[in-house]
């Protein structure tokens, strides 16, 4: 399959199934777009109708660039066939019931009161509460009991508010680090905060021990204030960013992301990551809300037309800055088009309900933190296992091929299928699509491929 489309005077040509992107003049675009339905005579005819009086385009020209696409044809950076349909139902099943990564949600609290949060302000639809350290010391026990040979085991210590457990995080992490050399393990550890509760124990023991640390900021003030406030109704973002500052400035480089939600107030979200990396902050990522259709938070049909605009306004900024040495970081632009990730990536994804799993306060596991509450899945608990078979081999099947929405979709293999959560909140089903996900989805993709081709234009001209 070949996916074509033009972007900040690039033309574009990805073929899906090898990962091979090629940047073109407009007539070659033209003629791969012909390529599979017309002949060479046909084509030929074509393009020197369409570039008649264009001294470039001549007969011969068109001669050697049909050659040139047929070479690329035969070496499969073209026009190549499927070969990991067949796959797509093994792959999983080739890894057991192997689980490397666990989000530990410490607290099911949280001392601000965000009216678009999905975990219902940390209480995901029940009782606040905290996790014991006993609950999380078995968590993080069978983590290892189920790991298998994975030497690199993740955790994420989640909420609700993780802070208002600060504590009892100290002390799993304390733990883990005992089992390491017994079990031959490496815990990568990542906190997840909204920077209300961050003091300079916070900062030490966050800049020591985790791997990644995730802050939440919305943006600019009116548009972070607007919705993320304390249970007074006072906005955070003058309480919060000064400590993601000194956090920020005493990690020594290393990793952390400010995430941030974008609703129906400010579709014009680059304003917004704009004004984080104007402050300094380089690793970030600004997600669309996800919530019900008649929630006031939610983006409309139009805010998706300005949203997809808007992508293409951020790829084009930070090809802008780059040029000018203030580079920034944007998460939904991160991918590797040499080097990864593996087809078992590409098609399986995230491994939610198979490879990773949430942990409630309680010790019940559930597929990802976006299912907790949902009793239908529960997957069982930290003591007993998994229990619920069928439920994880229902998520085991969920790939890139698994719905017959996706059969053509030029972006499966980089969404692999998409999210299992948005997929159920929007249509009731895993097996279901989030369409204006998949929409935003694909154009985050076409300007993230973009940005690559300009970067290696650029080095090619340094």
């Amino acid at each position: 399959m070949v996916h074509q489309y033009k972007l900040n005077g690039y033309n574009i040509v990805l073929d899906t199934c090898s990962g091979s992107v090629h940047a073109v003049d407009e007539v070659a675009y033209d003629m791969i777009a012909m390529y599979e339905t017309a002949s060479a005579d046909e084509i030929v005819a074509a393009m020197l109708e369409k570039y008649k009086g264009r001294e470039d385009v001549t007969e011969g020209d068109l001669r050697d660039c049909l050659e040139d696409i047929q070479a690329l044809k035969d070496m499969g950076k073209l026009f190549t066939p499927d070969i990991f349909a067949n796959q797509a139902h093994t792959l999983k099943a080739r890894t057991g019931n192997v689980v490397k990564a666990l989000c530990l949600h410490v607290a099911h609290t949280c001392n601000l009161n965000c009216s678009y949060c999905f975990a219902s302000q940390g209480k995901y639809h029940g009782d606040r509460a905290l996790m014991s350290f006993e609950v999380g010391k078995r968590a993080l026990d069978f983590l290892i009991e189920n790991s298998g040979t994975r030497h690199n085991l993740e955790v994420d210590f989640f909420g609700g508010e993780p802070l208002m457990n600060w504590d009892v995080v100290k002390a799993l992490v304390a733990y883990a680090r005992t089992q390491e050399k017994k079990y031959n393990k490496n815990f990568r550890f990542t906190l997840t905060t909204n920077g209300m509760l961050i003091d300079q124990d916070v900062i030490d023991f966050a800049n020591k021990e985790m791997s990644n640390v995730v802050l939440s900021l919305d943006g600019r003030k009116e548009i972070h204030d607007r919705l993320r406030v304390d249970y007074a109704g006072n906005g955070s973002y003058d309480r919060i960013v000064p400590k993601f500052k000194q956090l920020v400035d005493a990690r020594g480089g290393k990793n952390y992301y400010m995430r941030g939600t974008f609703t129906h107030a400010n579709p014009d979200f680059t304003n917004d990551v704009f004004h984080m990396a104007d402050m300094g902050f380089t690793e970030l990522s600004m997600e669309p809300v996800v919530c019900a259709a008649d929630d006031p938070a939610a983006l409309t049909p139009e805010d998706i037309e300005v949203v997809k605009r808007q992508y293409e306004i951020l790829a084009e900024e930070m090809l802008r800055r780059e040029k000018e040495g203030r580079p920034f970081t944007f998460y939904h632009y991160m991918i590797d088009l040499t080097g990864g990730p593996c087809i078992y990536k590409r098609i399986s994804g995230c491994g939610s309900g198979t490879e990773y799993m949430a942990v409630t306060p309680w010790g019940d596991l559930y597929p990802c933190h976006q299912f907790v509450g949902e009793e239908s899945y529960k997957l069982g608990d930290i003591w007993n296992g998994v229990t619920n078979d069928p439920l994880r081999e229902e998520f085991r099947a969920c790939n890139a091929y698994a719905r017959e929405e996706c059969k053509d979709c030029w972006a499966k293999l980089y969404c692999s299928g998409g999210c299992a959560a948005n997929a159920f909140h929007a249509s009731g089903s895993i097996r279901g699509i989030y369409e204006p996900g998949c929409e935003l989805f694909r154009k985050r993709m076409e300007c993230a491929i973009m940005i690559k081709v300009a970067q290696d234009e650029a080095k090619e001209n340094e």
